[in-house]
């Protein structure tokens, strides 16, 4: 949001406050003139007409999913509620308000699992997801192409590698890796840590968003693709070099890499050929190594604040109870259907500032 400010484009940021969710991100947006912010939901039609008809929205950016693949393995129906309702609400709610383009923001996993030596994969490649997360995103897609088809929406849809950078929430990857080495605790990496993913950085991303909105064509889908090919284990690497934390011995590795469980399935990489949106002028200016530099630094001053308590994603495998962050050792302890009152005490994930700036936002007393 802060990109889009800069090229003084009115911003309107619309957002569930999921568990996930800081009003901290904009907070730091509230001096700016052409930012407003709009708590809704995108699976509440009324919702979504209130925000258009208010801001008369013209251009739709549709970044709004549960997006976290651990997480869609328990709570796959939240998954399906979100990215394939929701969505459909939006294309609906927009088809009847009318606007100029609707950009729809996909993946790269909708391709699946890409074989090591295989071809990267174009736009026209088959669509062959194999977890709940992409398998949802997937049917949006088809929801959105056929908005296109028989209403003649003015649709774009774009599928992106692994974004990463400042302002993640630490549940992905990268920011949970740096959070448990700024705690001091050992990385816990899923299986053998070879899975590879191709990687951009968060103002690569919005360079590339600028570049489709102004030169993309209606109808088109655009690979938004990164030639930075990263294991799991090279993260871990990487990470702990910038950390100064030894790790050249399977002994001193050990100290700091915890090999778990791996998920029910994990594609061993995904590869996508980014040469049509590279013709309409857009390349990735930041090397991995740079933007996880400028990553580190980030948490390390504001990672332990910006969202209140993290430590419930700081485990192998979390999952979410209502709105709410357990570890899996937390959830099989809860009451099952007898009737029992869950536990309080779980905070929401964004501080006690922007706690109170929400409830001024939403009228709560």
């Amino acid at each position: 949001m802060q990109c889009l400010l800069v090229h003084h484009y009115n911003v309107v940021s619309f957002d569930k406050l999921d568990y996930c969710a800081t009003l901290n991100n904009t907070r730091i947006l509230d001096d700016k003139a052409n930012f407003s912010f709009e708590n809704g939901d995108i699976t509440s039609p009324a919702d979504v007409k209130r925000v258009l008809r208010k801001h008369k929205i013209d251009t739709i950016f549709h970044f709004a999913a549960q997006s976290h693949v651990d997480l869609s393995f328990g709570n796959s129906y939240e998954f399906t509620n979100t990215n394939v309702y929701g969505t459909h609400v939006l294309l609906e709610r927009a088809r009847e308000h009318g606007v100029n383009r609707f950009i729809h923001i996909s993946t790269d996993e909708v391709y699946g699992d890409v074989p090591v030596g295989a071809a990267d994969l174009g736009e026209t490649s088959i669509l062959a997801p194999t977890n709940p997360y992409s398998a949802s995103k997937a049917a949006a897609e088809m929801m959105v192409s056929a908005y296109r088809s028989s209403f003649k929406l003015p649709l774009i849809t774009i599928r992106a590698n692994n974004v990463y950078g400042p302002h993640q929430f630490p549940e992905k990857i990268i920011p949970k890796f740096i959070m448990l080495l700024q705690r001091q605790q050992k990385l816990l990496l899923h299986g053998d840590g070879s899975p590879t993913r191709r990687y951009l950085y968060a103002g690569d991303i919005v360079d590339a968003l600028d570049t489709i909105f102004h030169k993309g064509v209606i109808g088109q889908i655009y690979n938004i693709a990164s030639k930075d090919e990263i294991s799991n284990t090279e993260i871990c690497h990487q990470l702990l070099d910038i950390f100064g934390l030894e790790h050249d011995t399977p002994a001193e590795l050990k100290e700091w890499v915890q090999h778990t469980e791996d998920r029910p399935f994990n594609d061993q990489r995904y590869a996508t050929d980014g040469s049509k949106l590279a013709a309409l002028g857009w390349e990735p200016k930041t090397s991995f190594d740079e933007g996880l530099k400028k990553t580190v630094d980030w948490y390390r001053r504001f990672g332990e604040v910006w969202w209140g308590d993290i430590s419930r994603v700081l485990t192998p495998f979390p999952v979410v109870e209502g709105t709410e962050i357990w570890t899996k050792e937390e959830h099989d302890d809860l009451p099952s259907s007898d009737g029992e009152a869950v536990p309080e005490g779980n905070v929401e994930m964004w501080s006690q500032h922007a706690k109170l700036r929400l409830d001024a936002l939403t009228g709560a007393k």
